[in-house]
């Protein structure tokens, strides 16, 4: 329960009357008591009171120096590739986040930010592909959708000796599990939306920075572009925050269980949870993670769109839906839900097949949410026989 208390410990009490709750500064503007002369707040875009409660709590789960918060994890990502320059180029993980892979390619390579993607999970691939034009190299770990692990701290050392900045998106583990910044990344980002504010209500996005230096730079970024989080939201993902490592725990160990089952359904082809002692870097995650999330992954052995679909749309308590980290379990297909814009060479090379489901593994009891995956597998089996049975 320490990581709970420590949460519980780093969100003040109003100064001014006590509130338990951080209070709501729903506000555009602060009065001045003579020009330039203030509280600290001027105008809501560039501080506010309830958000800098959120920014300063993030910093400080995550052992950063600078917490900022965007309107959107992808409003969080901008930020972090506007530090670059035209000419610049940044290393990628090759599983990357749909969203963030369409930011790269589609907005920054047009104004002259090259992306090039290399599979992390080993770290030699990384320091094979930096040039002397490489700025940034961008890594998710876990990553979205198959769950690849990278060693955050080799990694690190190889950005350090190329004086290269690494940026880890920490959304999937959370700094409850992970904390990239003593593991030796420059800067930390994660969508809140998932399971930091973890009841599905809100969008929002936080980067963390490890230095001073950085954090101005961020800051100005988050001031002149605008991607700011509103004050209500700021609140929300306060109050999320208070129960994220009893979350945290109780969605990890109700995946587990889930990897366990899926790895005995003849149906399925690969099943890829960080937990499973056959994930490809299993010991890695055991080294940086203190829990291996609630998200697990597995494509089927007959690689069809249509099967796939079947499942999906069969499960009762899962619901299909994008996003994922909430209370209530999710479940989509990313070939046609969160990577669809990603070209289809690239997502079969990054191992995201037309038959990969993801899980969101909620909070429900974890053999009612087994139970909904056997009757949904059940059927899609039955669909597979009556076509082989057609088909002799």
């Amino acid at each position: 329960m320490k990581e709970q208390t420590n949460i519980l410990n780093s969100l003040p009490i109003d100064p001014l009357t006590g509130s338990i709750s951080v209070p709501i500064y729903q506000t555009s503007t602060f009065v001045q008591e003579a020009p330039g002369v203030n509280k600290g707040f001027d105008y809501s875009r560039s501080n506010n009171p309830t958000r800098k409660v959120l920014e300063d709590t993030i910093a400080r789960l995550e052992n950063g120096t600078n917490g900022y918060a965007f309107a959107s994890g992808l409003a969080a990502i901008d930020s972090v590739i506007k530090l670059l320059s035209a000419g610049d180029e940044v290393i990628a993980v090759d599983d990357i986040y749909g969203g963030a892979y369409r930011l790269f390619t589609h907005i920054y390579q047009k104004f002259g930010i090259s992306v090039k993607y290399v599979d992390t999970t080993n770290a030699q691939n990384v320091a094979d592909a930096i040039t002397d034009k490489t700025k940034l190299i961008w890594i998710e770990s876990p990553t979205n959708p198959t769950l690849k692990i990278s060693d955050i701290a080799a990694i690190s050392k190889i950005a350090k000796a190329n004086n290269v900045l690494l940026c880890v998106d920490n959304t999937f583990a959370s700094p409850v599990s992970q904390k990239p910044i003593e593991l030796g990344a420059d800067i930390v980002v994660h969508s809140a939306t998932k399971y930091i504010s973890g009841h599905s209500d809100l969008i929002a996005g936080l980067v963390v920075t490890a230095t001073q230096e950085l954090g101005d730079k961020i800051k100005f970024v988050q001031n002149a572009s605008g991607a700011i989080l509103a004050p209500f939201d700021s609140w929300l993902v306060i109050r999320g925050i208070e129960t994220l490592s009893l979350r945290i725990k109780a969605h990890a160990e109700n995946a587990q269980k889930v990897a366990e089952y899926l790895q005995s359904e003849k149906l399925i082809k690969n099943v890829y949870y960080p937990g499973l002692p056959t994930h490809h870097n299993h010991e890695v995650a055991k080294k940086q993670q203190k829990y291996f999330g609630g998200v697990v992954t597995f494509d089927l052995v007959i690689d069809d769109k249509k099967l796939a679909t079947k499942i999906v749309t069969g499960t009762k308590l899962f619901k299909l839906a994008e996003s994922l980290g909430g209370v209530k379990s999710l479940l989509c297909l990313p070939c046609e839900m969160t990577h669809k814009s990603t070209p289809a060479e690239k997502r079969y090379e990054a191992g995201v097949t037309d038959s990969l489901i993801r899980l969101s593994v909620g909070l429900e009891d974890a053999d009612d949410l087994i139970d909904d995956l056997k009757q949904a597998l059940a059927a899609a089996v039955a669909i597979t026989n009556e076509k082989e049975a057609a088909t002799v």
